[in-house]
């Protein structure tokens, strides 16, 4: 591995990887972009080039280039590649959902333990600082008795996602999701419960109700089909010390920066542990699970 520069390798050439993965190794002091690859050679190349990088003709190629990968592909073809990277001890920047079901992100996770490489998920609110402050002051605080959170945006109105299968497939619960149940969870403790889902064909909305450990309850609603204008994506405690609420909207690519500091900071110090890494994609693997199948029992139990 380079002394000075992580040289990171990137799978995928869509949107997220035009915009943020590419332009940030590329920028940040701690990293650089030296290979890409995608299904799609020319599309490969188009990103590479905004790096200066090399399109791979193939993931072994990318492999045998890096000292670590970060992923912008669905969470399907996530999994097994991410699991050969592991397995080649490379250090693995992750989307979310992590993988397609919970026996693939427990595969990747006793990987990750067995490589002992670095691993950390695109949990971007995390990196944020305005999230760690809230965090701090929610954790001092404390005697919260619940939550809430809400993210409405148009992203699956948007043309630029038309080719976003996964996205149109999963809907808000598999793209939001994670990132609302991993701020819900880290404010309030862990979610132990999923208590009520619902989701509603009109505006693809997902009305969630959730448990945590020590009793607070948190609420979540969730949809990419409704064109507010900004987007809302707020959170918020309450309980015997008032209300405290985050405003999440925030620069990605600042964030992203904030990651690969980190991601960096854990290579070069031998850590594989992090409050977002591989393991936390299996715990909210395990709860979008624990949803679907709340709904799906509602449904059966209708129809019956």
């Amino acid at each position: 591995m380079n002394d000075t520069r992580l040289r990171m390798g990137l799978v995928g050439a869509g949107p997220w990887a035009h915009r943020v993965h590419a332009p940030g190794i590329a920028a940040h002091p701690g990293t650089e972009l030296v290979s890409v690859w995608a299904r799609r050679p020319d599309a490969a190349a188009e990103v590479a080039a905004l790096g200066g990088a090399t399109p791979a003709e193939s993931f072994d190629d990318l492999l045998d280039a890096v000292d670590g990968v970060a992923f912008a592909v669905p969470p399907t073809v996530q999994a097994p590649l991410a699991l050969r990277a592991i397995e080649a001890g490379k250090h693995v920047i992750l989307e979310k959902p992590v993988a397609g079901t919970v026996e693939e992100a427990e595969q990747l996770v006793a990987a990750a333990e067995r490589a002992a490489v670095a691993t950390l998920l695109v949990l971007t609110f995390r990196y944020g600082t305005g999230t760690i402050d809230w965090l701090e002051e929610v954790h001092r605080i404390g005697g919260w008795h619940g939550g809430t959170a809400r993210w409405m945006s148009a992203t699956l109105l948007d043309t630029k996602y038309e080719a976003s299968r996964w996205r149109h497939d999963g809907g808000a619960l598999a793209d939001i999701g994670p990132h609302v149940f991993d701020l819900l969870d880290a404010a309030l403790g862990p979610i132990t419960d999923v208590l009520s889902a619902h989701f509603a064909e009109p505006g693809g909305v997902w009305h969630i109700l959730l448990g945590h450990e020590g009793g607070a309850t948190s609420s979540a609603t969730l949809t990419m089909h409704t064109p507010a204008k900004p987007p809302i994506n707020d959170f918020a405690v309450f309980g015997t010390n008032g209300y405290r609420e985050l405003d999440a909207t925030g620069d990605a690519q600042a964030r992203y920066a904030a990651l690969l500091s980190d991601f960096v900071s854990m290579v070069h110090n031998d850590a594989t542990t992090h409050p977002c890494d591989v393991r936390r994609g299996l715990h909210l693997q395990r709860l979008l699970r624990a949803v679907s199948k709340k709904v799906t029992e509602k449904v059966t139990e209708n129809a019956g």
